[in-house]
């Protein structure tokens, strides 16, 4: 069995660090580098870094400032946001990101998953689906940060993605993004029997508990939050901690000295 993973997500808008409920994020809550270097130090098992104003502003990834933090990054870091070639992601990696994620560009032009695949390996490539719940309890997938419907069922959407080379499908809950109020687990659950790589969740945790159900009831090899270790007193390691009591394999858990802390 995979070991559970612990990410934090930091997402990029413009100069600095936000935060947001429902895809509307406009809270600032830092730069880019502080939070790395913290994050460094609390037990987590890799970061994701989300340019979220980057494909609604026609731009490519700013590559001087991921460059900037990722070599601060000592753990695998995932770098997302306008992503639409194969030159933009050998750029990212080049800047130090260990995997790229793609999500509005894969609607337009899913061939491009298995051109990084096949230059960079599948273990490159992670593949964002953010999805609404339709008054019918279905799911459509939408893109340009949650503004644009694809008219497309996330499970058989995240099937395509594996099939086009993806490693990971990273599912977001748009309605529950920043919300605190706990993953949307049949949302997870649908993509998880879909598909046979890793599913990472995400869009709101607000509890160890909410973590721990992602993992057992979902499906989800790992769990992605923002929220919970921007606003509350909760930590990844912690985390890991309770998911390790209730059964779940984790990675490797060290202690830090007090001084460390951040």
């Amino acid at each position: 069995m995979l070991k559970t993973r612990i990410i934090p997500t930091l997402l990029l808008k413009d100069i600095g660090l936000v935060k947001g409920i429902g895809f509307d994020s406009w809270r600032r809550v830092g730069t880019a580098l502080p939070s790395v270097k913290v994050y460094n130090r609390r037990q987590v098992d890799e970061l994701i870094v989300m340019d979220i104003s980057a494909t609604l502003s026609g731009r490519g990834p700013d590559l001087n400032e991921i460059s900037n933090f990722s070599s601060e990054c000592f753990v695998p870091l995932t770098v997302g946001g306008g992503v639409r070639s194969l030159q933009d992601a050998q750029n990212l990696l080049r800047a130090g990101a260990d995997k790229v994620a793609l999500n509005s560009a894969c609607y337009e032009n899913p061939e491009l998953v298995t051109e990084i695949a096949q230059k960079f390996g599948t273990q490159c490539v992670v593949a964002g689906i953010d999805a609404r719940k339709n008054s019918d309890g279905t799911y459509t997938c939408y893109s340009h940060s949650g503004t644009k419907s694809q008219n497309m069922d996330p499970a058989a959407w995240a099937k395509k993605m594996e099939e086009y080379g993806a490693g990971e499908i990273l599912i977001t809950s748009i309605e529950r993004d920043g919300t605190m109020e706990g993953y949307d687990l049949d949302l997870i659950r649908l993509v998880s029997k879909a598909v046979s790589i890793p599913v990472i969740a995400s869009g709101g945790a607000g509890s160890y508990e909410d973590i721990y159900q992602a993992i057992k009831t979902g499906g989800a090899q790992a769990a992605s939050a923002a929220s919970i270790f921007h606003f509350t007193q909760q930590t990844p390691l912690e985390a890991k901690e309770y998911l390790a009591k209730r059964g779940i394999p984790v990675t490797q858990m060290k202690k830090f000295q007090s001084s460390l802390a951040a």
